[in-house]
This record gives C-alpha cells, structure tokens and sequence, in this order.
C-alpha cells in the first residue's frame, strides 16, 4: 500500500477523490492549462481527481468528459465515457459528446509490475495512445498535459510531443512523490494539420 502523505490528507480535508488534484493544480498555476477554456477531455481519469478541478476551473458553462475504463462515481455537470483509451468505439463515443476540446488531460498509469522496463514500456505506451487521441481531438492551438515515465523511451516520446506543438514544457510538480518517476509534459498551440 502507498504511503499516505501531506497531499493524501490535504486531498481528504478538501474533499478531493485523490491527492493528484494537487500536481494539476501546480500545473494550472504555472503554466494557465485552462485559461480560455470551455471543453475538456481528462483521460485515464478514475477515481476522478483531476474531473473536479476541470469542472471548477471551467464553471457551469463548460463542458468535461472523462474517460476510464474503471468506473467513477459520479461529478455533477461531468460526462464519464466507460471505455478503453485503446479502442476505437471509446474515441468515437467521446467525439460524440464534443467534436474538439480545447484541453486533453492523461495521467495515464498502467497496473505496476514492479518491473521498472515493463512499466516504464507499458506507461509510455499509453502516452503516446493519448498523444494519438490528442491529434484526433483536440482544436488547433489547443492544450495537452501528459504523464510520461522516465525511462529509455522518454526522448522519443518528447521528441513525437514536440512536433505536435509550438510550447512544450517538462515538470515535475512539488505535489509528485520525489521517488516517482513520473514527469509531466505540458504542450501547448497545438498544429492540427
């Protein structure tokens, strides 16, 4: 079992789903990850964290879509798709929701062997996944916020990010465990072509 922590308990006072609301906040802070936006898609979004600061920085007007193949409870003025990222009827029922968003959130992790080269492998894997569902869905000069694990693979995948986008940008929030590998691209001006 995790170690619960300062953001753990800060989560649960505050009335969050998960201690993750805090790394997104850090983001929003530095880099204004929603500022002008209505529509937002949080993929890999169980237990619903990074849902709820969408929703509240977006307000009544806008629109938010999760997608998870776990299933939430529900968040007032969300739509939650039930589906697999990898599977083409997901994306197809998302777009059904909203044709193009103007903020893609993925804090994809896959289940963790222990194995530090297949889970680094098996998360950079649905990295890029959201980065492929990124290039479907996302409005010209729009947004994107993905967890990559450090790793062999972590160049490459930068590199696949930075030619999508005009501002790229990697961090790692306070609100990370220093331990963990994780690294948060954000991507901003979106190119459609």
């Amino acid at each position: 079992m995790r170690r619960k922590d300062h953001y753990y308990y800060k989560a649960q006072r505050e009335g969050y789903r998960s201690r993750a609301v805090f790394k997104l906040r850090q983001l929003n802070n530095r880099f204004g990850i929603f500022t002008g936006a209505k529509t937002v898609l949080d993929l890999c979004c169980a237990p619903g964290g990074w849902l709820q600061i969408a929703k509240e920085e977006l307000g009544e007007e806008g629109i938010v879509v999760g997608v998870d193949i776990n299933r939430i409870l529900d968040i007032d003025g969300v739509t939650f798709v039930y589906g697999d990222i990898l599977e083409e009827e997901t994306l197809n029922r998302v777009l059904s929701v909203c044709s193009e968003f103007d903020v893609i959130l993925s804090d994809c992790s896959p289940n963790v062997s222990g194995i530090w080269s297949v889970d680094h492998e098996r998360q950079i894997f649905l990295a890029r996944a959201s980065l492929n569902i990124a290039k479907r869905a996302l409005k010209d000069g729009g947004t994107l916020v993905i967890k990559a694990f450090q790793g062999s693979e972590y160049p490459n995948f930068l590199k696949e990010v930075q030619k999508c986008f005009g501002f790229v940008r990697t961090t790692k929030p306070s609100a990370s465990r220093k331990s963990s590998a994780e690294m948060y691209i954000v991507a901003k001006n979106f190119r459609k072509k």
